[in-house]
């Protein structure tokens, strides 16, 4: 009875579990998924990025970050900063305007929504009357003037968003003052640009799309000048001195206008097309840029020849006689120019050019010649190419991490030295105590390095795979070659290419050994690929190896694709981690499961067809373990295939459903009368509703028969120094688990370090364990005579961890998706489980030992189990007694890419993915904790002179 007793409440264990566990979701790493709008700040040098989802983010220097949610879930189309002020505004594209502040609260600053307003017209009008299409703060701070779709302009007063009625700027006013023909041949229509004389604040220039442009008083609400242009207008855009303007339009041409003190009809001073003569795309916004040597930048979006070129997302940039088109792989949402702000400077004097791309964001150094582009601190764009997988390791030693910076520092040398310059605001965050990785594979074969330490993911390393593969493209192809003559003069800029030359090249696990340098890639064909760090370039044989999984057995036939082609002869390698031998399972099935133990120089790798162990010391293959069943031919079609069999699958549904119903008429009496039958069944609902009583609420969990598919579908390995055979005397040991609930041991012996070169490593299988519910085995672990987790592969080596204890007995817990169970050491024997599935309903994705300190004190802390579910539940579970300690709801059940990317560290944080260009990172620690903190200075405005406040402003960044 003991066992369906209830444990007590520990008010002690409480206090520490409050110490212990706290859950939080600190910040997004990457690019923002679907981005909208853009905005910047020259006075704050802060940069706004709107999503289409109602997200919005402000980034500065690096480690300076905030986040706000509009409520409404909308796409934000537009964003302004108030000139001078820690304030912008929004327009979503349900036409409402949303101020947001950075504002002090409880010690800390955030980013707070103020206001929200919408724009209403008179009754009966329609919704075109009042729908927002151009927005401008003034230099005033005190109005916004907001252009609508009917023509007419409304002031809004800042920050009551109260209309200032008597103030607008109708349609029919400004046409008093234009030419009578002018008017009949075309209306005002909707009002496509608004920008504020740079001289005079007491004037606005109005761009209608028809083409009509008008320079309006404010202050004697009349039309000084209008500019009549002939073709529908896109932007607008001044000169630094307020003497001329700039006009783009949609046929792919601008315009420059003088503006004349006297009120003379002013004529064009310059019209260009400047890809013309045939039919161009629309210059949908330009840019004109003084500097000292005399020669203005004119840089412009769009402008291509329609026939030839219309796809293209293109920027030109023309300074003098360089004209550069930077052509993006994503299309541009918005780009702005960083010139000098300094109102007493007599030149922009431009220094670079942002660009938001629709999947990445690119800086390019206008200062440097030849435009190099800007390596980003933040903003990467982590889905450059798909992430297939991902891999997390903590506390990387100074040596490795040293060596790792400068393989990749050699990768940057296309690359400007300009510092970021988006730099406004300052962060005050701690250095990251410890040096983590994030390693995430891609679909073309790569696997990129990211400084995962602190708030700002930032690309340290990329490896590629290709080069030991032969592929259709070459990898010394250059994309941004241009002959001297090629007309336009296109650039490929950015890193976004989603396109793979080979679906098989993707990389499924990553295994990196933090001690040795070592590190273990397999991939979508069968290929094992075993890497080692050299800080030179070098050119060498990769050794091959082959491992027959189904160990010739008969009646087998892969359906599915074909294995990679490899170089023949040496190879040249760049600086970094490179490959001196590929093990190529057979069939080249996607491998499911890797581990690398450095140590003994041994890699075990598992796919659907069987797991093997490879020596990388002597390059030999060890031994194989073909895990099919004999019934299980879709393990033989491949992801790849496209012959997938609907037809067995409902017919094994059917026999699965079949079979319980017989199993379950057999134990409850299949001979004897109907009497029986019935007395046997009442007996039965008795003896049942009494353990109901005792015990907690348990679902029936049907168990899944050998004939599944799939159940020899390798889950996990594991190695282990342990006691298999007996307790007196401990050897290395392989673990691996199957989708079946099987799991076998094999005894390993690996000669001693002198002899390592001329003795084989030989392997015994010792034991095989089948789960009676037969769920898959998603993760196993030998506890030491202390319940401790035993230690990594040269980890005590290197005194970063105590010797396990090879005294007391040792215990493994198998983890399947089911349950956990704890068994004795080496006689397998159960001791204790928790089933999971039966008392919570969910099942098990995700689980990793994690390191749990206490916040309070430095001298404790333990070990415990981090799990997640496919409900999107973490849960925390104690070590060795599998007591469930805390849960948390972190992932909706519903986001299944989500689940299946999350990844835990060892220090009780995680990512997953909550888009394909977005990790989120969350903490179950009290202790460690990665979020912004950062001081913005509080500007104060005393008229024309701009006096900044040194006290500064604190900042968690916590969302809203």
């Amino acid at each position: 009875m003991r066992r369906f007793l209830r444990p007590g409440h520990d008010p002690v264990r409480e206090r520490l579990k409050r110490d212990l566990f706290q859950f939080n979701k600190t910040v997004e790493h990457g690019f923002p998924h679907q981005p909208s709008a853009l905005g910047y700040s020259p006075f704050l040098r802060l940069m706004a990025i709107g999503t289409r989802s109602g997200a919005i983010k402000l980034y500065g220097a690096p480690g300076v970050e905030f986040m706000g949610l509009h409520e409404e879930n909308n796409t934000v189309m537009q964003i302004h900063f108030i000139p001078d002020q820690c304030q912008l505004v929004t327009l979503l594209d349900d036409n409402s305007l949303h101020l947001w502040s950075l504002k002090q609260h409880s010690g800390a600053s955030e980013l707070r929504e103020e206001h929200r307003f919408t724009l209403k017209g008179p009754p009966g009008s329609p919704p075109s009357a009042t729908q927002v299409t151009a927005v401008l703060p003034h230099s005033s701070r005190e109005v916004l003037y907001l252009g609508t779709e009917s023509g007419n302009i409304f002031v809004v007063e800042l920050p009551s968003f109260r209309v200032l009625e008597d103030r607008t700027i109708t349609s029919e006013a400004v046409l008093q003052r234009v030419p009578e023909d002018y008017c009949n041949r075309r209306s005002c229509e909707l009002v496509e640009a608004l920008q504020e004389h740079p001289k005079n604040p007491d004037q606005i220039l109005i761009g209608y799309s028809r083409g009509l442009i008008v320079l309006w008083d404010l202050q004697n609400s009349k039309v000084t000048h209008h500019f009549l242009g002939s073709q529908q207008l896109e932007n607008l855009y001044w000169q630094r001195d307020g003497s001329k303007f700039i006009s783009c339009h949609y046929d792919g041409s601008y315009t420059q206008w003088p503006v004349s003190s006297d009120n003379r009809q002013p004529e064009p001073l310059e019209n260009l097309v400047p890809y013309g003569p045939f039919p161009c795309k629309a210059i949908s916004k330009i840019y004109w840029q003084t500097t000292k040597n005399g020669l203005p930048y004119i840089i412009f979006q769009g402008g291509m020849p329609r026939a030839s070129y219309g796809d293209r997302h293109s920027i030109s940039v023309v300074h003098g006689s360089q004209q550069t088109a930077f052509d993006f792989t994503s299309r541009v949402i918005d780009f702005f120019i960083i010139f000098s702000s300094e109102p007493a400077a007599e030149f922009d004097d431009p220094s670079a050019m942002v660009v938001l791309a629709e999947e990445e964001l690119v800086v390019i150094d206008l200062k440097t010649a030849g435009w190099p582009a800007v390596h980003p601190p933040y903003l990467a764009s982590l889905h450059c190419s798909a992430i297939t997988c991902s891999h997390h390791v903590s506390n990387i030693p100074l040596k490795l991490w040293e060596r790792i910076i400068s393989a990749g520092s050699k990768q940057n040398i296309h690359y400007s030295n300009m510092p970021w310059p988006i730099d406004g605001g300052t962060n005050i965050a701690p250095d990251p105590p410890q040096r983590d990785l994030l390693l995430t594979g891609h679909e073309d074969g790569t696997v990129r390095f990211w400084d995962a330490s602190g708030v700002c993911l930032h690309l340290l390393y990329k490896l590629s795979t290709v080069r030991v593969f032969l592929t259709d493209a070459d990898p010394n192809d250059n994309m941004n070659t241009l002959g001297e003559d090629e007309w336009p003069p296109l650039r490929k800029v950015g890193t976004f290419d989603p396109y793979s030359d080979d679906p098989r090249l993707g990389i499924q696990k990553i295994y990196l050994c933090k001690y040795s340098g070592y590190l273990a890639v397999a991939g979508t064909a069968g290929q094992v690929l075993v890497m080692e760090l050299n800080d030179e370039d070098a050119e060498h044989v990769v050794d091959h190896a082959e491992a027959d999984l189904l160990q010739d057995q008969e009646g087998y036939r892969w359906k599915g694709h074909e294995k990679l082609k490899t170089r023949d002869g040496p190879v040249r390698f760049e600086a970094g981690f490179q490959p001196f031998v590929l093990v190529q399972c057979q069939p080249p099935a996607v491998v499911t499961s890797l581990a690398l133990h450095s140590e003994w120089k041994l890699v075990a790798f598992g796919t659907s067809h069987g797991f093997g162990l490879f020596d990388h010391q002597q390059k030999r293959l060890v031994f194989v373990k073909c895990t099919l069943h004999p019934s299980d031919q879709l393990a033989l079609e491949g992801p790849l295939s496209r012959v997938k069999s609907l037809k067995k699958s409902l017919r094994q549904s059917f026999r699965r459903i079949r079979r319980s119903r017989v199993s379950s008429r057999k134990r409850r009496g299949g001979s004897g009368n109907a009497s029986e039958v019935q007395e046997a069944n009442a007996k039965f609902d008795q003896d049942a509703l009494q353990e109901m009583e005792l015990a907690p609420v348990q679902r029936k969990i049907e168990a899944r028969s050998a004939e599944d598919s799939f159940t020899g579908f390798v889950r996990t390995l594991y190695f282990a120094d342990t006691f298999l055979r007996d307790s007196s005397r401990h050897c290395p040991s392989l673990w691996a688990g199957t989708n079946g609930g099987t799991v076998y041991a094999f005894c390993l012996r690996v000669p001693p370090a002198e002899r390592r070169m001329d003795e084989p490593v030989r392997a015994e299988q010792a034991k095989e364990i089948q789960l009676m519910h037969r769920a898959p085995v998603v993760g196993i672990l030998v506890l030491d005579g202390r319940s401790t987790p035993l230690p990594e592969p040269l980890e005590v080596a290197h005194d970063l961890s105590k010797s396990p204890d090879m005294q007391g007995s040792h215990q493994l817990l198998v983890v399947s998706e089911e349950q956990f169970k704890v068994f004795t050491l080496p006689k397998v024997s159960s001791k204790l489980k928790l089933k999971l599935t039966a008392l919570e309903g969910c099942r098990v994705r995700k689980v990793t030992v994690a390191n749990f300190g206490s916040c309070k004190t430095d001298d404790y802390s333990e070990n415990d189990l981090a799990v997640l579910t496919n409900l999107g539940d973490i849960q925390i579970i104690s070590l060795p007694f599998l007591k469930l300690q805390i849960r948390y709801p972190c992932i909706r059940k519903e986001d299944v890419s989500g689940i299946a990317s999350c990844v835990f560290t060892k220090c009780g944080q995680g990512f997953y993915l909550i888009s394909p260009s977005e990790f989120e990172r969350f903490s179950l620690s009290t202790k460690w904790l990665v979020e912004p903190r950062c001081i913005v200075d509080m500007p104060e405005v005393t008229s024309n002179n701009h006096v900044h406040n040194k006290s500064g402003m604190d900042n968690t960044a916590r969302k809203s």
